[in-house]
């Protein structure tokens, strides 16, 4: 498992990030650990799935999100 830290536009309250939440929760390959407005860490298992799958997943859901880069 790789963490990644997703940069994420379009949040702006609880609401947003429980809904971020969910879409990543749904995503094989991808265990949440932590998200707060503006941001989210995820560690996800490369053989499953990409960072762009995983950003392309949260701007389905109607938030601009980009990979930032792996976390240290």
């Amino acid at each position: 498992m790789e963490d990644l830290i997703l940069k994420i536009d379009g949040m702006s309250c609880g609401h947003c990030v429980g809904q971020v939440t969910k879409a990543l929760t749904q995503l094989d390959g991808v265990q949440v650990k932590t998200v707060k407005i503006g941001e989210a860490l995820v560690a996800y298992d490369q053989r499953e799935i990409t960072p762009a799958d995983i950003a392309r997943a949260l701007n389905e859901v109607g938030y601009a999100a980009q990979p930032a880069g792996r976390a240290a």
